[in-house]
């Protein structure tokens, strides 16, 4: 087979994009990521995303991680499908509207002169009862620093879902956190009858956070747009920041808004790395 494609990062996550408006999504896209995804026999990604025509919005973005799990949702990304569209000359907008696993989100593309700096994303209202998160054991009620214990280990988790479902924790140093062993008990954690993606959050001040980061799917990553979001949410809950601040992250630095309208806006960059077509042979 031949895929076309083009590589973006933002904030160092990386991505695999593919215009399917016209060919449709590939029968195998979950195989196909796997394979597109890896970092020996690949291209090498943190995901796959697909360009695809929406009934209900200018686009529809679905998103395949490196297992071949599909996400609902993934923050780096929208903005890198937003660059993409947007250079591509897909559309002239400057804001235009993308159907999501997360319902329909808003990118819009900042430019000073004709130079794009950045991408803002509305990234929609916070899900904030556990049922709907989901987290099993706590019904409709919000999970906000509740004991869990991990390995072992106890530690205070809130609980939000972005579209897809986070655990925000607070350590002293994210750097103590044995990421490739505790990871991946979060995400299969029996609380998370879908798994989860989870932050291991420092709070420098009310406006500044540390953040790092197991993805659902993906282990872990330098950086991840809901999980920032998701952060920020749980500072604010736990008292420990202010509406807005900055996330610093393994791979760049996001910025976040919790805005009144209770909406989240997620602003930061999505840079081209290059273009080339997959090509795999067959093999007997």
């Amino acid at each position: 087979m031949t895929l076309s494609f083009t590589k973006w990062q933002g904030c160092g996550n990386d991505f695999v994009l593919v215009d399917a408006r016209t060919t449709g999504l590939p029968n195998d896209a979950a195989a196909l990521s796997e394979r597109v995804c890896n970092r020996h026999y690949g291209v090498g990604a943190d995901g796959l995303i697909f360009v695809l025509p929406s009934d209900k919005a200018d686009f529809r973005m679905r998103i395949f991680n490196t297992d071949g799990s599909e996400a609902e949702m993934c923050g780096n990304g929208i903005r890198c499908f937003a660059r993409l569209v947007y250079d591509a000359g897909m559309t002239e907008k400057d804001c235009f509207t993308v159907e999501t696993g997360a319902g329909i989100l808003k990118p819009r593309i900042i430019k000073e002169g004709n130079k794009v700096t950045g991408i803002e994303v509305d990234m929609g209202e916070p899900v904030l009862e556990a049922k709907q998160i989901p987290v099993e054991g706590f019904g409709e009620r919000r999970v906000v620093a509740e004991d869990i214990e991990v390995l072992g280990k106890k530690y205070k988790a809130t609980c939000v879902s972005m579209g897809n479902p986070h655990c925000v924790v607070f350590v002293g140093d994210v750097n103590d956190v044995e990421m490739d062993r505790v990871g991946p008990a979060f995400e299969r954690h029996t609380w998370f009858p879908r798994r989860t993606n989870t932050e291991f959050v420092v709070i420098r001040d009310r406006t500044h956070l540390r953040m790092r980061v197991w993805e659902r799917g993906a282990a872990v990553t330098l950086a991840c747009g809901t999980g920032a979001c998701a952060s920020l949410v749980a500072s604010v809950l736990n008292g420990r920041a202010d509406r807005k601040a900055e996330v610093e992250l393994d791979g760049g630095r996001l910025m976040i808004e919790w805005k009144e309208d209770n909406h989240i806006y997620m602003t930061g960059p999505a840079e081209k790395i290059f273009s080339g077509v997959f090509e795999e042979e067959e093999h007997c």
